[in-house]
């Protein structure tokens, strides 16, 4: 029997689930008939497998995965008991007659021999992490109001012009110690929102990698990897950025209508798994963990029996992740993507 689809196959077992989770703190927000739509194939239990993401799971219990919150019941007996780690058993029971999924690690309730399965130390993400980490690797997206409080390269040992890997450089605008690395990036091309017009950041286009070898005003810093020449103006970001995966994907809590602006990598058509940046941020009431849908914008036809031109309804294109979020500007990594996604294309509520 499989491990990753163990089902029950006892009544009473089901009857002893439902009545452990009976006695939880509740779920996050009451189920609403219409809205969260479990998958024809949803199993009644599963064992969470190494390498699973949040998506996953909640792709195999649910028709939308951004209805999670609505059907996840935590368990009062469960240590972090909104953190899933393989080898957890997740059982679906109802309440009330509605649909609701527990985890059963840790309970009263014991599972056959085979369904043990002891945990491991890291918890499970939303997504996973290479698929969010490499997006530094490609460039970054720099807010026009953060570009003047970054390091800047200000000269090359030996009055160069240019700087490669193996010369050293100096840094003004940082305080880092010895041993600190940074990712040296150029300011690339303007990101303009297409609403006003406005410059809400810029491309930042990685081309090298140092390490601080002495502080002060300015640090020196040895240039240790680069793509391409470095230059008088250069800017730093850090080589490590905090991105907390462990977040519940959801549907937004305010009303969404924005563009995407910018895909990190330079590409103009965009797939499954690559990260995309939008023009609508916190001050849009956008959040980490948020689902869009995205939509393409019909095109416009002539009618050649009842006269005119015709606009063709949008298209529904895929679905995207918000994972990062600032003001005016968000990271979302594609989750699905039924045609090839492009810049400019809407995103939106899901439905």
């Amino acid at each position: 029997m499989s491990l990753s689809k163990y089902r029950l196959n006892n009544r009473l077992r089901m009857t002893a689930v439902a009545f452990i989770a009976s006695l939880t703190l509740g779920t996050l927000t009451a189920f609403s008939q219409g809205s969260a739509r479990l998958a024809e194939d949803a199993p009644d239990e599963y064992v969470v497998q190494e390498g699973d993401t949040l998506w996953d799971i909640s792709a195999t219990f649910l028709r939308d995965p951004w209805y999670w919150p609505e059907i996840w019941s935590v368990n009062p007996q469960v240590e972090n008991p909104h953190l899933i780690y393989p080898g957890d058993v997740l059982a679906l029971i109802y309440m009330d007659g509605a649909p609701r999924v527990t985890n059963m690690q840790g309970s009263s309730y014991r599972l056959s021999p085979e369904a043990r399965v002891t945990p491991l130390t890291e918890a499970i993400t939303s997504v996973s992490y290479d698929s969010v980490s490499a997006f530094l690797s490609r460039g970054v997206v720099i807010e026009r109001n953060e570009v003047d409080s970054l390091p800047y390269l200000l000269a090359t040992k030996g009055d160069h012009m240019l700087a490669s890997a193996g010369n050293t450089i100096y840094i003004r605008g940082t305080s880092a110690q010895p041993g600190e690395r940074f990712n040296i990036v150029k300011i690339g091309d303007e990101l303009v929102d297409p609403d006003d017009n406005d410059v809400i950041g810029y491309q930042g286009i990685e081309i090298g990698e140092g390490t601080i070898r002495k502080s002060g005003d300015p640090a020196t810093m040895a240039l240790i990897r680069s793509k391409q020449e470095a230059k008088q103006g250069d800017r730093l970001i850090p080589t490590s950025v905090e991105i907390p995966l462990n977040f519940f994907p959801k549907a937004p809590s305010s009303n969404i209508d924005g563009q995407i602006i910018a895909v990190v990598g330079g590409v103009t058509q965009i797939g499954q798994y690559q990260v995309v940046v939008t023009n609508r941020g916190s001050n849009n009431g956008l959040g980490v963990g948020d689902v869009l849908t995205v939509w393409q914008r019909g095109g416009t036809v002539r009618d050649h029996v009842g006269g005119g031109n015709v606009r063709l309804p949008d298209e529904e294109a895929g679905t995207v992740m918000v994972f990062k979020v600032y003001d005016r500007i968000s990271y979302g990594l594609v989750m699905e993507a039924t045609t090839a996604i492009h810049t400019l294309d809407f995103v939106r509520n899901p439905t």
